[in-house]
Parts: C-alpha cells; structure tokens; sequence
C-alpha cells in the first residue's frame, strides 16, 4: 500500500519525531510504499489569506495552491497522521495544511444544486491517527477527542467506503516516563506490523 505520512510538531527531538521514525520503519518493513510529509521541515504556510478564501469553493485542481501535495494525496492509498495533541485538536500547522490542501476538485466535489458534497478521495483504503495527549485517556473521551473526530469521522466522508481506521493515543503525555513511551513506541511498531 502507498502511505503518506503526514508528521506535525516543531520539535525535531519530540517524542512525535520518535513515534514517526518507529511508524516509518515498521510501514517499510511491512512492505508498504512510505512517503513522509514533514510540514514543519518543509515550512508550511497554514495560513489561507483573504484572496484563497473568496475563491476556495469554485477551486479547480489546476488551481491548487500546492501541486506536489495535491499529486502526493492522489497517489496515496492510505493516510497516517502522526502529530500531538494541543487543547484537545489538532496543531494549527496540521488544521491549516487540511484548510489549504484539502480543496474542492481534490478531495471533494461541490454540487450544483442541492444534496451533499461528492467524495473524491475514494482510493484511500486507510486513514489512521497517531498521537500524543496530555491530558488523560477518560478525559480525552469526555471532550470528544476533537482531533481524532476531524480526521476519522469528517475526513473519513471523503475517502473509499471501506476505509479502515486507526487511532493511537499515549494519553498523560506530560506525566510520562522512559518506560511509558517505550511500551507505546513498541505497540505502534506491532499495530503498524499488522496492517
């Protein structure tokens, strides 16, 4: 299966960095095609000015803002996001790379008239979320996982009717210890090991 990767965290010695390298490695040994979308190494522009905005609903993929991430996200059969958790989301790098990324003509179709939006991301089989949080797993829960419900129920929508889902979370990420983080970092490396 071909595989983007999508990492967020400013922080190149962050645990994160070490949950992608562990993802990476065990998705390559499984056999599968990686291709690892760095945004804060490639320094992303998350904001979407005035201009992108008037335009955004009748975008055509000729059009997008950033070709190389449009041919990336087609090429892809499956999604992982490996990123932390801030204030119960998604990082703002992460929020605006779906913002000014996920556009219509790309992702999804805009109809006419009336009824809803039409998917286009159909070939993706995979969507899957790896994340850190500080806060603990009850509470996470309690708040209804924002991050997690945009990616794997709104996102979702948009890709192949069978797309199977994954979700990780090292939950008390601020209370954590060298044993906490190594247990996690091996139970990524078995569930990625299995898809």
């Amino acid at each position: 299966m071909r595989i983007l990767v999508v990492y967020c965290h400013p922080v190149p010695e962050s645990f994160c960095a070490a949950i992608r390298d562990t993802a990476l490695r065990a998705l390559t040994k499984a056999g599968h095609e990686v291709d690892l979308l760095d945004l804060y190494a490639e320094g992303f522009d998350p904001v979407m000015q005035a201009d992108e905005r008037r335009h955004y609903n009748e975008m055509k993929l000729a059009d997008h803002p950033f070709p190389d991430h449009a041919e990336r996200l087609q090429a892809a059969e499956g999604l992982l996001f490996i990123y932390p958790t801030w204030w119960y989301g998604l990082p703002a790098m992460l929020k605006g790379w779906l913002d000014r990324v996920w556009t219509p003509d790309l992702t999804f179709r805009i109809p006419d008239g009336p009824g809803p939006i039409e998917p286009l991301m159909t070939h993706i089989n995979l969507l899957g979320v790896i994340t850190t949080c500080g806060a603990p797993r009850w509470w996470s829960y309690l708040v209804a996982h924002p991050g997690k419900r945009t990616i794997l129920r709104g996102m979702r929508a948009l890709c192949g009717k069978s797309c199977r889902r994954l979700f990780m979370a090292h939950y008390l990420m601020d209370k954590s210890t060298p044993e906490t983080r190594a247990r996690y970092l091996v139970a990524v490396e078995k569930r990625l090991a299995r898809l």
